[in-house]
């Protein structure tokens, strides 16, 4: 599907001081912040396309989000200040959330039940976190009874993969009370900021020299000569070695980039207007069926829209089945929930893949247990050349498009200091 919003983008100059490697939001905020200081930047992208995994589109008229959807942590997030100076609008997500148990809405007991259960599990976590040794996530969870399987569902989701992959030291922050959605959509907010900015499209890049003398860049099509170069590349792609770098990097950024797992985070996009939901960009969470889904958000901008979620587990079962299995687990599920009369007017639109996506291979890059010290060892630059920046690297908001911003913001003021160019 094609975005909605389409910059326009300017050419790249043939002797650049910085290569940007990928235009999506680590590396727009990084170009941003070069040129205002004065450099001249190249940034190439291997999709054709900028955005990275934030991507709006159009479905029966409506702008929905088919990667990132949220602005998260507002109070710290600078894309959520950039908005307010631009003026952009912006809704608060709501703190409602639906439960259904049986196909019905809970009422206020089962409610109250789980957001004790969340609220216990917010406060063991961060009890458990304060120990320096790292273990698993997952087993600092107490017992929670009835409600310890919808806490670990959720805590799944949100942070890519089942809680116990997950550092303890890691885990994602729960507080929905500061978060954002955009009008129009995140990607589409995105690629606004890359207006006119230097892009070469279609533009993959395979290998990377870099010496005390500067870097050289080689895509299919061409090769630039630069001073320094930034690699805002999804860790999972960096994996499967479609970059290569002459030297070999350091063996600790080579361990570290290996040190990383695929977080899986998928959409798949319905159409239900009798859907059971009241109420805009709600979270709902359905209980007592055969299958739990972890997640749906509903009533996406007041349209009859629904995100529903699958998560590590749900998304692998789906791995290496036909391209209609998404569509027929949704209706079985929903249907199991509300019965099969309830679904007759749901459509699924769309679902994404961006676990297979070759130029993401993963929702984003998950820290195991014990290794919560590789965003730290990404973020020093080699030989003064070579930086790395993307959401992987941010402490904060690791997995967000907030987080690649700050990161790609906080490269290129290393960069711009490493030239002397002005601050």
């Amino acid at each position: 599907m094609l975005p909605v919003s389409v910059p326009a983008l300017a050419p790249v100059p043939h002797d650049p001081d910085v290569v940007i490697v990928g235009a999506g939001s680590a590396g727009i905020a990084a170009a941003r912040r070069l040129i205002a200081a004065g450099a001249r930047v190249a940034m190439l992208e291997a999709r054709s396309r900028i955005g990275g995994r934030a991507v709006t589109t159009a479905i029966r008229g409506h702008a929905l989000d088919l990667g990132a959807h949220w602005l998260h942590n507002g109070p710290i997030n600078p894309l959520v200040r950039l908005a307010r100076a631009r003026k952009e609008r912006l809704r608060l997500a709501p703190q409602e959330r639906h439960l259904f148990i049986h196909g019905r809405e809970a009422g206020r007991a089962a409610r109250a039940e789980s957001g004790r259960a969340f609220a216990i599990a917010e406060r063991a976590l961060t009890l458990a976190a304060r120990d320096p040794k790292d273990r698993p996530a997952a087993s600092a969870l107490p017992m929670l009874g009835p409600a310890g399987r919808e806490v670990r569902a959720i805590h799944g989701l949100i942070s890519g993969r089942p809680f116990d992959e997950v550092s303890l030291h890691d885990v994602p922050d729960m507080d929905y009370a500061d978060n954002f959605f955009i009008a129009g959509g995140l990607g589409a907010y995105i690629a606004r900021l890359a207006e006119g900015l230097p892009v070469a499209l279609n533009s993959p890049v395979t290998e990377i020299a870099f010496s005390k003398q500067g870097v050289s860049i080689t895509t299919a099509n061409t090769r630039l000569s630069a001073k320094a170069v930034l690699v805002t590349v999804p860790m999972a792609v960096l994996q499967t070695g479609a970059i290569r770098f002459s030297p070999t990097l350091p063996a600790t950024h080579e361990a570290a980039i290996h040190g990383f797992t695929q977080g899986v985070y998928e959409h798949v996009v319905l159409h239900w207007p009798s859907a059971p939901f009241r109420g805009a960009d709600r979270l709902a969470r359905l209980s007592g069926g055969r299958r739990e889904p972890p997640g749906l958000l509903t009533a996406i901008d007041n349209t009859p829209f629904h995100f529903f979620e699958l998560d590590q587990p749900y998304a692998a079962a789906l791995d290496g089945r036909d391209t209609d299995a998404p569509a027929r687990l949704v209706r079985a599920v929903l249907g199991e929930h509300f019965g099969h009369r309830a679904i007759r007017d749901l459509t699924v639109c769309a679902d994404t893949r961006w676990r297979h996506d070759p130029w993401s291979r993963a929702s984003w890059a998950v820290v195991p247990p014990g290794l919560v010290g590789n965003r730290d060892i990404l973020k020093a630059s080699v030989d003064g050349r070579l930086w790395f920046a993307g959401e992987a690297l941010s402490r904060a908001q690791w997995g967000t498009v907030g987080g690649a911003w700050e990161e790609g913001a906080r490269a290129a003021g290393e960069i711009a200091g490493s030239l002397a160019l002005k601050s």
